[in-house]
């Protein structure tokens, strides 16, 4: 049996006082609508303090509004407390103030039947409380481990993402789910993982792919103004949301949808994604807010460390200043193909390139204006790779290109317009070495004949231009 709290004569600042935490008394007018319904009866002075400067500017009984931007979320907090009679207990992350928020709201005695009355208190730290993180529902508990098992299943990071949001959907009893990867310095967005029952189209693919739907994107952090998560599940609340963004609100209810509810992810307080789910149970409104919002939790660090591990592999693996792979990528990838674990699709091409008059133009302009040759050389190889072949940077001032799946003809084609290209006025010159497969299949021989030929046209540019210095590197 839950218990409400009556106020001796209501009393609420003696009530108040008793109270260490930032708290107010909270009224709603169930007679009323919009910011009118929800009201601050009274409040402690740790409250007051955090909404005025003057506390003799504080004025009671008056909309919450007045003190606090409107928060959809908040009010929804306020009906489940006071419509069910029993408290409400959250916690959760504040993008705006970077901290996370524990909320308490208790339902009390009212005397005026037009209206319910409540607590609301809550506390603000900059750190997650892992202890408070797990002081959920059993329900809830059940649905976070599932998704943490299923975290570990599979070293296969995209497949456990997408067993990951079909639970999350089947969870919400909802139609569809997804996860959303978001970079907004670059205003890229990119579909990390989806699932959605069989022939529901509530959000039809091209819909969240297109350009137009990074702009609704952007509409989110609006919507979640100082909360922790956007969620409608009534004609009510769309209204309130299509206020802040009427063309997106539109194009949902054109889609079916009835009801979504949007979680950040976030990671080094910056929001680096969404988890969404569409046309969910709203009767389990609660239970979904705080499964997603643990869950949400948990793959932000899952997202964000994969994220990390292929920025580390792509540095590993590329050249810092030409942007081509690097040597260690190029010894990996021989490796691969000499194990069986990723074979070179065949017939391949090999080609070597290596710059020419490099170390004149280092000893006499310097090394940026030598960088600059090297990031030319990249330029013009990528420009002709129309196949976007492999391209290594595997010295110096020494290139190769692996061409997979490339027949003779593609081969010479490449060879015609690498050669085509080496020498042209104002450009970086450099000379071109070439072996196809069907001239030799193992890779490791190919590379030595085109290494070889490559040379001897190094040779024969320098005999042409002895004004620059050629010091052979032949290894």
């Amino acid at each position: 049996m839950i218990k409400m709290y009556r106020v001796k004569n209501m009393d609420y600042k003696s009530f108040l006082a008793n109270f260490k935490r930032i708290a107010c008394v909270m009224s709603v007018n169930l007679n009323e609508e919009d910011d009118n319904r929800y009201s601050v009866v009274d409040a402690n002075d740790a409250y007051i303090n955090t909404v005025v400067q003057n506390p003799e500017d504080f004025e009671r009984n008056v909309p919450y509004t007045r003190y606090i931007p409107k928060a959809v979320n908040f009010e929804a907090l306020c009906e489940n407390c006071v419509q069910d009679d029993r408290p409400v207990h959250t916690y959760f992350d504040i993008e705006m103030y970077s901290a996370w928020m524990e909320v308490f709201l208790t339902p009390l005695v009212s005397d005026d039947p037009d209206k319910k009355m409540l607590l609301f208190s809550y506390e603000m730290n900059k750190k997650a409380d892992i202890d408070k993180l797990i002081d959920i529902s059993s329900e809830t508990a059940t649905n976070v481990i599932k998704t943490c098992l299923k975290l570990r299943e599979t070293n296969d990071f995209q497949k456990a993402m997408d067993s990951v949001v079909k639970d999350i959907r089947k969870q919400c009893e909802a139609k569809g789910c997804c996860i959303l990867l978001t970079d907004f310095e670059k205003r890229q967005y990119t579909l990390l993982s989806e699932d959605f029952e069989i022939d529901v189209g509530i959000m039809p693919d091209a819909a969240y792919r297109s350009e137009r739907f990074g702009t609704v994107i952007e509409t989110w952090p609006r919507l979640m103004h100082k909360s922790n998560c956007f969620i409608f599940s009534s004609e009510k609340e769309m209204e309130e949301a299509r206020k802040v963004a009427p063309e997106w609100m539109d194009t949902l209810k054109q889609d079916g949808i009835s009801s979504l509810v949007i979680y950040p992810l976030r990671s080094d307080n910056k929001t680096i994604g969404y988890i969404w789910a569409g046309n969910f149970n709203p009767e389990k409104t609660v239970m979904i807010k705080e499964t997603l919002g643990l869950t949400a939790f948990i793959l932000s660090a899952e997202i964000a460390n994969d994220q990390n591990n292929r920025r580390i592999k792509i540095m590993s693996q590329t050249d810092m200043l030409t942007g081509v792979y690097n040597r260690n990528a190029m010894n990996n990838r021989i490796s691969d193909e000499i194990s069986g674990k990723q074979e070179i699709q065949k017939p391949f091409g090999v080609f070597f390139v290596d710059v020419n008059g490099l170390k004149t133009i280092n000893d006499t302009q310097g090394h940026l204006a030598g960088d600059n040759l090297l990031k030319d050389v990249a330029s013009v190889l990528n420009d002709i790779d129309a196949k976007n072949n492999e391209i290594y940077r595997v010295g110096g001032d020494e290139f190769m290109i692996i061409a997979t799946a490339t027949d003779r003809d593609e081969f010479e084609k490449l060879q015609d317009s690498l050669l085509k290209n080496s020498e042209r006025d104002g450009r970086a010159h450099f000379a071109v070495g070439s072996c196809h497969s069907d001239e030799d299949n193992d890779i490791r021989r190919a590379m030595q004949k085109a290494d070889a030929r490559m040379y001897e046209r190094k040779a024969e540019y320098y005999q042409r231009h002895p004004e620059l210095e050629w010091h052979s590197k032949r290894r």
